[in-house]
């Protein structure tokens, strides 16, 4: 995954609505913007807007059925994001053992 993909994810997850949502599709398997919209708080047409920000993250994809478009969640998306924050962890945690050996190292010539 690309920086700009990976910003688009976190972008998207940074807001509650999208995260919500994005775990009713994971726990519904796919729905509608409407059906979303009953059990939001929001607007069918809010809905419908954070749904094409999850679906620019590549988070969710859709798909028409008749008058309806019909969203699921993609969770390789998730993953990809994962690996890639873990990746990140790991050179700062290699970088934050590196600063604390450093700092409990004594130096020469003084009294431990």
């Amino acid at each position: 995954m690309n920086q700009p993909d990976l910003d688009a994810v976190l972008v998207a997850l940074a807001e509650p609505t999208r995260r919500t949502l994005l775990d009713l599709l994971t726990e519904r398997g796919e729905a509608s913007a409407s059906a979303l919209a009953q059990a939001m708080p929001v607007t069918r047409q809010a809905v419908v807007k954070h749904l094409g920000v999850l679906d620019d993250a590549g988070l969710v994809t859709g798909r028409r059925m008749g008058r309806e478009v019909l969203y699921q969640a993609r969770p390789e998306r998730l993953e990809d994001a994962a690996r890639r924050m873990s990746a990140l962890a790991a050179v700062w945690e290699t970088r934050l053992s590196a600063i604390k050996r450093l700092a409990e190292t004594p130096e020469e010539g003084t009294q431990p």
